[in-house]
């Protein structure tokens, strides 16, 4: 893959590095803590020390348990903070004289140290992993604490740099990907578990099934994310459908006009909102529809992660007011895991969950006013329609845990996708079809709140 060919030529230049120059000696740390010595990266002692210092840091960082982390996730958000009063007294002077100069010098004095400590500390051989690494310990210790808010602001400010689409390069996964990437599929999966080599083959080998992922220059053979698309001549309405084929329909692997993104899986945690999926979309759409010109329609086949518990809550609070005494009562029934196996009690169930998901789709909101759904909240910030509820969608235990069963269908129509966005982004408008419409029993101007923690 280019990606490895371009880390290993990064690994080749940085060993030969190594020997012709030996770090050992320029740095002495013995007995130094890793707080003196991120303190004297930052002060500075010459770009060759502060490549020693900075491999000196992350090996230090790595033989620290949970509490010396957090402590030095604490160190950096308290000494690695701007001077209030240098800060004050530059903003003093650029009001009494407003100017490129004082501009220059406000910037310089409010920008925190900690950026510039983390570029530093990035000047190490492979530094640009280990970073993303500390930042999964900085989530882990982040809730409740301001400070390490703080500095968690700062990690996203540089990957964010470090990580945009210039740098990501697009791979297709398939059988003949090298083992130790495709197991990492495997591991990273997060939407529709793979169970081993042979349901990875048959989601990577037929003619009907491609897998896309992100990778870069820094993370050699990490990819950052993957979809998996399946080749249809129409839009699915279950992950059973997907999944469960074994039969391919040889008119549709020869002409399917249906790309069905059914699953995108991030894979780096420390990367955490950090966006790639709309680029990765995106440039799959483009190189699809450039290798198979009968493609017309792009869809996903989406999971609805926080339905189940957005409903328990909105039956607790009461507001499902669009629901009579009868309908609520159905819902009781939920909680038995086996009310699917109940003809007439899954005939009375649809059209209370259908009428509750188009609810929760078009008219609750979180307390940003957008959708309370995570997966609704990037398609339809990409520019895609919520194009169709499906009804016992995903049958798997995670499915019934999270959604009662239901999926949903994204549509991303080429002709409306800048459109949607734009009406999304300004007003929090939601483009959905008339069938997804047609279930909604309130004035879509309805905004019952149920609060999601956002």
């Amino acid at each position: 893959m280019n990606v490895s060919f371009f880390g290993e030529l990064l690994t080749a230049i940085s060993d030969r590095g190594r020997q012709l120059l030996d770090l050992s000696g320029i740095v002495s740390s013995h007995g130094e803590t890793i707080e003196s010595l991120s303190s004297a990266l930052l002060s500075g002692r010459g770009e060759a020390s502060g490549v020693a210092l900075a491999r000196q840091i992350l090996a230090r960082y790595e033989a620290l348990d949970d509490d010396g982390r957090r402590q030095y996730f604490r160190f950096l958000a308290e000494s690695f903070t701007p001077d209030a009063e240098r800060v004050a007294s530059a903003a003093r002077a650029y009001v009494q004289s407003p100017g490129p100069d004082a501009l220059r010098r406000l910037t310089q004095v409010v920008e925190p140290p900690r950026l510039e400590f983390l570029r530093r500390l990035n000047l190490a051989p492979g530094a640009t992993s280990s970073i993303v690494n500390m930042r999964t310990d900085l989530l882990r210790f982040i809730k409740g604490d301001d400070a390490l808010a703080a500095v968690d602001r700062d990690f996203v400010h540089l990957l964010v740099s470090w990580f945009n689409r210039g740098f990501l390069v697009l791979q297709r996964i398939d059988w003949s990907t090298p083992a130790n990437i495709l197991e990492k599929i495997i591991r990273y999966e997060a939407v529709h578990e793979i169970k081993g080599w042979d349901d990875l083959r048959r989601r990577l080998d037929p003619a009907d099934r491609r897998c896309f992922a992100f990778f870069h220059p820094s993370l050699v053979d990490e990819p950052l994310i993957f979809v998996q698309v399946a080749l249809t001549r129409d839009v699915p309405g279950s992950i059973q459908q997907v999944l469960e084929e074994e039969k391919h329909d040889a008119a549709q692997i020869r002409e399917p006009n249906t790309a069905v993104f059914y699953s995108i899986s991030n894979c780096q945690d420390g990367l955490r909102g950090i966006s790639f999926g709309n680029f990765l979309i995106k440039q799959v759409v483009e190189d699809l529809t450039r290798a198979i010109p009968s493609l017309k329609t792009f869809v996903t086949l989406s999971p609805v992660p926080g339905f189940s518990d957005w409903l328990e809550r909105a039956k607790a609070s009461q507001i499902l007011t669009y629901l009579d005494a009868t309908e609520l009562a159905i819902l009781d029934n939920l909680g038995d895991p086996a009310w699917t196996e109940d003809e007439e009690l899954v005939a009375a169930m649809e059209p209370v969950l259908m009428a509750s998901a188009a609810h929760y789709f078009l008219a609750a909101k979180n307390i940003h006013g957008r959708p309370v759904d995570p997966v609704a909240r990037f398609h339809l910030g990409n520019g895609a329609r919520l194009e169709r509820i499906n009804w016992l969608g995903n049958i798997s235990p995670k499915g019934m845990r999270e959604a009662h069963g239901l999926m949903v269908n994204y549509r991303y129509d080429l002709r409306d996708i800048e459109r949607n966005h734009e009406m999304y982004a300004h007003a929090g408008t939601v483009a959905a079809s008339k069938p997804v419409r047609s279930y909604l029993r309130l004035p879509e101007k309805s905004q019952a709140l149920v609060p999601v923690g956002e």
